[in-house]
């Protein structure tokens, strides 16, 4: 005797059962929505809100934009673009030439001593960061007294670009580890057998292949140097003009009558600017990973 197959009712429409699996992410949805959503809702609104000092009527326009690229502003802007691309350039080469001696390297221990630390001293910053450089090549630092360097060593551009590499290049080698982890023996051993030298592996297989997770890795720390402010708030203070230290100079006070939302179009130039650079950092992730697997 033959058993009729049972068979799941079709939905109505014909199409696929619909899933209810997206249930599951629901309350991080919600959680995004109120963490991130209605902040950023509110700097776009306040951002576009121009208030006349006269009437103290406020209006919808661009002239707080347009504030954020002129003059001091724009100062610090671009002055913040260019310490974090001093830094994610030194840092990437730095970071990557410490990965591949570490991993080159017979001692497993001192990979994973390395490694650790890197993990520790990528999120060490802020103001305890800045105090371990200031006792350290500050102008009465202890170097800076033993050495006898003159004052305000640290407290310049350079400086700071010296101190945010502290974090940086940690960062850097736990992003470049992984990448260069993934470069197979086999490749090697292919350019020897083909009478090719240590520096043409590197030139036509190693640095093409690592090219995408380099420059992902760059971006990264472009990222990362261009939204801190805690350190350079206690280290530098107006010294070196910075975006982020001007939105915290708007958002306590010090600003002039009508530009109270000044500070809101400063982030979001900020917000554009990190945009960007996530627009060119997961394309080449995605391209990394697909040569690296």
């Amino acid at each position: 005797m033959t058993v009729p197959a049972v068979t799941a009712a079709a939905p109505r429409g014909g199409g696929r059962p619909r899933s209810k699996n997206w249930l599951g992410t629901l309350p991080l949805l919600v959680v995004t929505a109120v963490a991130f959503g209605i902040p950023a809702l509110t700097l776009l609104v306040g951002a576009f809100t121009v208030k006349d000092p006269a009437t103290k009527v406020s209006s919808l326009g661009t002239a707080n934009l347009s504030r954020s690229l002129q003059g001091p502003y724009l100062n610090a802007l671009l002055s913040s673009v260019q310490l974090s691309a001093v830094v994610a350039v030194a840092a990437a080469v730095a970071g990557t030439f410490l990965a591949q001696a570490v991993l080159t390297s017979r001692f497993t221990a001192l990979r994973e001593a390395v490694l650790t630390f890197s993990g520790v001293l990528s999120n060490f910053g802020g103001v305890p960061l800045a105090f371990i450089w200031i006792a350290t090549l500050g102008n009465s630092g202890v170097i800076t007294t033993t050495l006898g360097l003159g004052p305000g060593v640290l407290y310049n551009f350079w400086g700071l670009a010296l101190v945010y590499m502290y974090f940086s290049v940690p960062l850097m080698v736990l992003v470049v580890t992984p990448a260069l982890d993934g470069l197979r023996p086999q490749w090697r051993e292919a350019a020897q057998n083909n009478g090719a030298t240590a520096w043409q592996f590197w030139r036509y297989v190693g640095i093409p292949v690592l090219t995408p997770a380099l420059l992902g890795g760059v971006v990264l720390l472009f990222g990362g140097a261009f939204a801190a402010y805690a350190t350079a708030y206690a280290m530098v203070g107006s010294t070196v003009p910075l975006v982020t230290l001007q939105i915290a100079e708007a958002l306590t006070g010090d600003v002039l009558i009508g530009y109270e939302n000044v500070a809101l179009a400063l982030s979001l130039d900020m917000i554009v600017v990190a945009l960007l650079v996530m627009a060119v950092y997961l394309p080449l992730q995605k391209r990394s990973s697909r040569w690296l697997r």
